[in-house]
């Protein structure tokens, strides 16, 4: 019997009991309540710091019940992975039937890197059932009333893509307030340099007796978090008061990671525009009539999205993309993550300016030719990253080289490697590298204005 079979064995039924909704004096507090027969019990916590008490105080108890449930709903992702419980009880509210499908959906595509890292096969019809009563929990009603447009809400991580979103959206005129979960310094430094002062600020606490099960053996690994992010945004859309809330997914976010089982496996399927043209609808019908959750960046590749974040030199001392480093604010300078945003980088900014963001040059690294060659999709499986797509990372690769052999000294060792097994053998490279910079995808959710702006601001490049 294999760990998996073993602990759904022993863990047969994953339920989300209740939820509760605390108003205490400066903060909104959601305290999810989770247990895990035969003997687990969770109960983790999202606060919303400092909401205007007043709106507060004119929003329906069914408006914020709804919120809280579906924040519970992508919660306990987290927690029922550790078991994959064969099946999953929804107490706290009701579900129709098209909204079990648009659950169990998420859980299949959304979950589809863990099982692939787990080994385990997601097409087995007794994987789980995800059952709700009809006259389940309490009363939950959408928030039917118009947003205020005038701010616009821009989740903000501290990476490139975020603070490029800032630094356009203010540039093109619009107000703009960060949105930071458990922020991180770079996330606070990017808002600050790119001159965004309002702040909505939410804290995220991960029940300690689920990371005793990780330590324990239990099942562990990816989950939609960037799910968890657009529910939180609705979330926020509502109780802050702001119609557009903004992400910074592009267009690279689509492409396949590995396939297993007949399928792909996108790493964060959650940042793809399926998902995000999905939530979006949900979010409006069950949620928010008026919210409009949409990422900025969608109709670009990440290279593109490099050059136009390479004309903002003051974010460079302050933005941080790596998630290994993250905690010590860093870039680790080991990880795909760290060679993927050098590479698409490296083109567009000065050498000495590129070294001093990551601290050395890493084209200079030999024992980082394994990761370029995964990157540039010359592997089997691609990095479980969020990194370039392989057309761009080659565009990447090839426009560096380019770049690298106007210096009279020799090329660096990953160059070396990229310009003797891929550069060679590939002399269409130069022309479907400036194609790419040019390119815009009509698969995205932006409003007219912002697409109209930011098709603009691409082509002064």
């Amino acid at each position: 019997m294999t760990r998996f079979d073993e602990l759904r064995a022993k863990h047969p039924r994953f339920t989300y009991e209740d939820y509760a909704v605390e108003r205490t004096r400066d903060d909104l507090r959601f305290t999810f309540s989770f247990t895990m027969a035969p003997d687990l019990a969770f109960a983790p916590t999202t606060t919303l710091r400092a909401p205007d008490p007043r709106r507060l105080a004119r929003l329906p108890r069914e408006t914020l019940d709804g919120l809280a449930f579906h924040l519970g709903l992508i919660e306990l992702l987290s927690y029922w992975k550790t078991a994959c419980a064969p099946e999953i009880v929804i107490k706290a509210g009701a579900l129709d039937a098209a909204q079990v499908a648009w659950w169990t959906d998420l859980i299949l595509h959304g979950m589809r890197e863990f099982f692939f890292v787990n080994g385990i096969d997601f097409r087995r019809a007794d994987l789980f059932t995800l059952v709700s009563s009809a006259r389940a929990g309490r009363a939950t009603g959408r928030f039917d009333d118009a947003l205020p447009a005038e701010e616009d809400v821009v989740l903000v991580s501290g990476g490139k893509d975020s603070a490029f979103t800032l630094e356009f959206l203010r540039e093109a005129g619009y107000r703009v307030r960060g949105l930071f979960l458990n922020p991180t310094p770079a996330a606070r430094d990017v808002a600050r340099v790119a001159g965004c002062t309002g702040a909505i600020v939410v804290e995220r606490t991960l029940d300690p007796a689920m990371l005793d099960l990780n330590r324990r053996g239990y099942l562990n690994g990816h989950t939609p978090f960037s799910a968890y992010l657009a529910f939180l945004a609705a979330t926020c859309a509502v109780v802050y008061g702001h119609r557009h809330v903004i992400v910074s997914n592009e267009r690279s976010c689509d492409e396949p990671a590995a396939h297993y089982l007949g399928a792909d496996v996108v790493h964060q399927y959650s940042k793809t525009y399926r998902f995000e043209a999905l939530v979006a609808e949900y979010v409006r019908r069950h949620l928010a009539a008026d919210a409009r959750f949409f990422s900025l960046l969608r109709p670009l590749y990440e290279l593109q999205v490099a050059k136009l974040f390479s004309a903002y030199p003051r974010q460079f001392a302050v933005f941080r993309s790596c998630n290994r480093g993250s905690k010590q604010n860093a870039w680790c300078a080991q990880c795909a993550k760290c060679l993927s945003i050098f590479t698409a980088l490296y083109p567009f900014v000065a050498g000495p300016e590129i070294v001093a963001i990551f601290g050395q040059d890493l084209f200079a690294r030999a024992d980082l030719i394994p990761l370029a060659r995964a990157l540039a999709g010359l592997t089997e499986t691609r990095p479980l990253e969020c990194v370039g797509a392989v057309d761009e990372t080659l565009a990447a690769f090839y426009l560096s080289l380019r770049k690298a052999s106007t210096s009279r000294a020799p090329l660096p060792p990953v160059l070396a490697w990229f310009a003797d097994e891929v550069a060679s053998r590939h002399p269409e490279l130069e022309a479907t590298s400036a194609g790419l910079l040019g390119e815009w995808s009509d698969r995205h959710g932006l409003p007219s204005t912002y697409a109209t702006a930011l098709r603009a601001r691409l082509a002064l490049e």
